[in-house]
């Protein structure tokens, strides 16, 4: 099936959640404080979170590769990194449950954004969609998506549609000043008619979604 428009470049997106064992979270969160500089030297981390609500003991992370050479390149660089592989790697693979990884490209109408000021929280919403890709949901999906940026409610970060992983997904993040504005912010788009509209157009193209809301960790570019 046709996926529509893309990005005329070759960027992407690697998006990689691990499941720390419940006992072990603040241990893991420690070292990636302490360590991940060793990581960050390598390539881009776009942001570095952890799960507050919706999930658990779950931490996500999204690093951007100007192609697939590149990333090849990095990932053999990491694997000849002694201090890398022995200060993080070896250490904190114990710690870890489950690892999961997904590539993604921004949709064609969206480029990354920025939140205002740092201290906020994250929401990062999954959408489930109908095989067909942008070409299929795209224009009824931008307009939902506008719909809540245009009357504010909340900060649009990116929308990523997956290449590999589970096909036709959707990830889009968001930001707010703190959970309760979030709150109030869903509270105002239920009321509000233009934003019923926009959703309801869009969900004939989809099949499920679930949402996080995520606190950046101490080494995340995005706070």
């Amino acid at each position: 099936l046709a996926t529509g428009p893309r990005q005329n470049n070759s960027i992407f997106y690697e998006i990689r959640t691990y499941d720390i064992k419940p006992p072990k979270m603040k241990e893991f969160v420690e070292m990636v404080n302490k360590y991940f500089h060793l990581r960050t030297a390598h390539s881009e981390l776009v942001g570095f979170w952890s799960a507050e609500l919706g999930a658990m003991n779950k931490v996500v992370h999204v690093w951007k590769y100007d192609n697939f050479a590149h990333r090849t390149a990095v990932r053999h660089a990491l694997a000849n990194d002694k201090d890398w592989q022995g200060k993080f790697i070896s250490p904190a693979l114990p710690l870890i449950e489950k690892q999961h990884n997904e590539v993604a490209y921004l949709v064609p109408w969206c480029q990354l954004g920025k939140p205002p000021k740092e201290g906020g929280v994250y929401e990062w919403v999954t959408f489930q969609m109908k095989p067909g890709g942008p070409a299929l949901w795209g224009e009824a999906f931008q307009a939902a998506i506008n719909a809540h940026i245009n009357r504010g409610y909340t900060k649009l970060i990116g929308v990523f549609h997956t290449e590999y992983g589970l096909l036709n997904t959707v990830h889009v993040i968001w930001w707010s000043e703190s959970p309760d504005h979030r709150a109030a912010g869903r509270h105002s788009a239920h009321e509000d008619a233009r934003v019923v509209a926009a959703v309801r157009d869009s969900v004939r193209f989809l099949e499920s979604q679930q949402n996080m809301l995520l606190i950046p960790l101490q080494c995340s570019p995005l706070k």
